[in-house]
């Protein structure tokens, strides 16, 4: 996990601001490791495995409690024994440095 990333201020982002060039995600990725850029270059992705749908269902309330205090909110699939978090700037139709320290501090959670 990139701990630096983790612990940067997200700054709301609504609109107005153009979302990361390739570039920019390009560089970025490196520091959450595991995390990858979706089929369309506007999100980025991560999909964790569980023994079982409790242990999912916890891992997803930690997300959403860290998805709370930065006041950005991903998308989240799960079921038994998987969670798939997806994350992007809805305000922006893509991704901004918010994305990543977001995604940095759901790493700093652990596997379950």
């Amino acid at each position: 996990m990139s701990t630096m990333l983790a612990q940067e201020h997200c700054v709301p982002c609504h609109g107005g601001m153009p979302p990361l060039d390739l570039a920019g995600i390009t560089a970025l990725l490196p520091e959450v490791p595991g995390w990858h850029l979706a089929a369309a270059p506007s999100r980025i992705e991560r999909e964790w495995k569980f023994p079982d749908f409790a242990t999912a269902l916890a891992f997803v309330n930690r997300v959403g409690d860290v998805a709370e205090a930065a006041g950005h909110h991903p998308d989240i699939a799960f079921g038994w024994g998987f969670v798939k978090v997806s994350l992007h700037t809805h305000a922006i139709g893509g991704l901004h440095r918010t994305d990543f320290v977001v995604a940095a501090r759901i790493d700093g959670l652990g596997e379950g």
